[in-house]
């Protein structure tokens, strides 16, 4: 039965970043009015600017901002909104907000609570595809969640399993598990993350299925019980668990295979009463099999792929379909043409295991060119905040066929600048180049595969990167200098001994200044001849030895911050720097926050005796947990960490004493 047309007028966006300022275009462009919310860490965002209006929320902390029901519903009132659009993280699979919004008025742009409800829980959501024949994979989504049950269960299915957050999403509170003794601490950490992230700790189990595709289908269902599907996305390269690229369509799915999935898809989403936009998400085996895993009841982050290559604007849908409006397209009407890959650009850093980082971006600089485009909600001299999901663009390329539009993402992320943090920018390009990812052939597996730590390690700049680094920090120190005088030496040309520190190593160079814009700088493997063609707005137009090149740089005080190609660096001139001075680190017996966070558990006390290895504090940065262990033995000498208290990156946690220098001071 239908649903009578429901008028709204002003929309607010429950949400933040990229997804915010990408609802606000295409609100504004229908003729709506927006409202923007801000936590503390936000109020300075882009999203708070393009929005008509914008609301405080409260606290940096999600709890007392953009999960608090309690302050969206006041923000509402406030602002005099009568929709809201919850977008994707946070509340958007929340059927409690969904409820709530329609209890006070306010068009909830989303489907009912009933089917968030029954979706969201991984658990019930397989039970009901179960009983409508939908093949799922086998696994365990009981009720019971004892430890003792849950190995059981593990044991009756055989290992490998996975466990997952059964209220979750987004690869967090889900752990693979290989070994029977590894499940105990899985279940721990992944109930602790799962409850940080979605306010519940319900685990489910299911069998691992190797060298499987991720492959999810978008569904859309009207008021008027219309339901379509527009084609498939393949989300196969994953890190965590979570999803790195998209593409649609998928390279491993056929027309024929095509229409099964969708017909399952939209059959999952007839029996729940489906309304809006949603995504049905299966593995697909080898042999052309396939299983259901979860449905999201939402937009999803990768929505962008489907809009390319079906011509549609997704959000456009869902406010139409909020306010009553049939479907655009019927199924026969939906078609498919060329293929599009989105890339996630992550402040993390993939040679830590990808560790999410914060910190503030100095400058900024998306791409653009024939079939780009870039979702984000970035300017330069942004903080990016621990407390939130560390994706902070989207990188989407388009072309006729697969292959233009893959080598149209790689050089558009070549082009991208984002200087200041650690991004996973070069992983990206170096997953894109790999020939399993060129080929169509990728899997789950891939990364695992083909990324070993190894060949996630810091990519070392080569010695012409090494040059331009140095001449530009030379030249930073000649900014006070009268132009006149700049370069100037009495007894003419001379090098100027220059010790860079770029984090990981460091290089001795001598920079001579030749006049006109010329240097020659001299490395320990060689010399080369450097000139600057131009320089404007934190681009260098540069040759070196004959050859014409363009980087991007910034500095922060006299810290720089440069992008060559795939290559970033942090470097800075040690040169006056005390000989005395060393790298502090684990090797010195100090235990450093590897990243910005929260502190979530301290596993040991002064005094104690610690192993290698050993889980020392756990600490929560963008809604992952990360474990720091002993890089030694030895005896906990002193403790500055604390539960619940905020770290930065590198501070001191606590400090050990070697096992050997304990033995020596006991027997004094």
């Amino acid at each position: 039965m239908s649903r009578a047309r429901r008028a709204f007028h002003k929309i607010l966006i429950a949400n933040r970043g990229e997804i915010a300022v990408r609802i606000i275009r295409t609100a504004r462009r229908l003729g709506y009015r927006t409202v923007a919310v801000y936590s503390d860490a936000d109020r300075d965002a882009p999203h708070t600017e393009m929005a008509d209006e914008a609301v405080r929320l409260g606290e940096a902390a999600p709890s007392a901002s953009y999960l608090s029901i309690e302050r969206l519903l006041e923000a509402a009132r406030t602002a005099g909104a009568d929709a809201v659009h919850p977008g994707y993280g946070f509340l958007s699979e929340n059927a409690a907000f969904a409820r709530a919004c329609g209890e006070n008025g306010i068009v909830f742009i989303g489907p009912p609570a009933e089917a968030i409800a029954l979706m969201g829980n991984k658990g019930a959501a397989k039970r009901r595809m179960i009983a409508a024949g939908v093949p799922c994979v086998p696994g365990y989504e009981g009720e019971k969640q004892d430890d003792a049950t849950l190995l059981r269960e593990a044991n009756a299915l055989g290992f490998p399993i996975m466990v997952k957050a059964a209220a979750g999403g987004g690869g967090r509170g889900m752990r693979l598990v290989r070994d029977p003794a590894q499940l105990a601490d899985a279940l721990r950490s992944a109930r602790s993350e799962a409850h940080n992230a979605f306010g519940s700790d319900q685990l489910i189990l299911e069998r691992a299925l190797a060298h499987a595709r991720h492959i999810e289908i978008q569904i859309f269902a009207d008021t008027h019980g219309n339901a379509i599907h527009l084609g498939e996305r393949d989300c196969s390269i994953q890190r965590r668990h979570q999803k790195v690229i998209e593409e649609a369509p998928s390279p491993a799915v056929t027309p024929a295979l095509r229409a099964r999935m969708g017909d399952a898809a939209v059959a999952a989403a007839r029996a729940v009463g489906y309304e809006g936009a949603g995504t049905v998400e299966f593995l697909l085996d080898a042999s052309g099999k396939f299983y259901f895993l979860e449905m999201n009841t939402r937009l999803q982050v990768e929505h962008p792929v489907t809009e390319q290559v079906t011509g549609e604007d997704l959000v456009e849908w869902q406010i139409k379909i909020a306010a009553g409006d049939p479907l655009p397209l019927d199924q026969d009407g939906v078609s498919l043409r060329g293929h599009a890959i989105e890339a996630r650009l992550y402040a993390e850093d993939p040679s830590q295991g990808f560790l999410p980082q914060a910190g503030r971006v100095i400058a900024w600089e998306p791409p653009s060119g024939d079939g780009i485009r870039v979702d984000h909600g970035l300017r330069s001299g942004l903080d990016i905040s621990p407390h939130y999901d560390p994706m902070i663009a989207k990188v989407i390329a388009f072309g006729d066929d697969r292959e233009q539009a893959r080598r149209r993402l790689i050089r558009a992320l070549e082009d991208c600048t984002v200087l200041g943090i650690p991004t996973n920018r070069a992983f990206l390009i170096d997953c894109l180049i790999h020939e399993k990812f060129a080929d169509g052939s990728a899997t789950t597996a891939f990364i695992e595969t083909h990324f070993p730590a190894e060949r996630l390690a810091h990519a070392r700049p080569d010695s012409g990167v090494t040059a331009l680094a140095a001449v530009l920090l030379y030249r930073h120190t000649q900014l006070d200098v009268p132009p006149l005088l700049a370069d100037w030496r009495s007894t003419g040309p001379a090098p100027v001994p220059l010790l860079l520190d770029d984090g990981n190593a460091r290089s001795r160079v001598a920079v001579t200044a030749l006049g006109d814009n010329r240097y020659e700088v001299s490395l320990p493997d060689g010399t080369h001849t450097l000139a600057f063609v131009t320089t404007e707005n934190g681009r260098v137009l540069y040759e070196l030895d004959g050859l014409r090149q363009e980087a991007h740089y910034a500095f922060d005080g006299d810290t720089l911050h440069l992008a060559v190609g795939r290559i970033t660096l942090r470097v800075e001139d040690r040169t006056l720097s005390s000989a005395a001075e060393t790298h502090t680190g684990a090797s010195d017996g100090r235990v450093l926050a590897c990243m910005n966070g929260i502190v979530r558990a301290v596993h040991v006390r002064a005094d104690e005796q610690v192993t290698r290895g050993q889980p020392l504090v756990i600490l929560e940065a963008m809604k992952m947990e990360h474990v720091i262990t002993a890089p030694m033995d030895g005896r906990v000498r002193k403790l500055t960490a604390s539960i619940g208290k905020p770290v930065a990156n590198r501070e001191l946690l606590m400090e050990l004493e070697p096992v050997a220098l304990a033995a020596d001071a006991a027997a004094r």
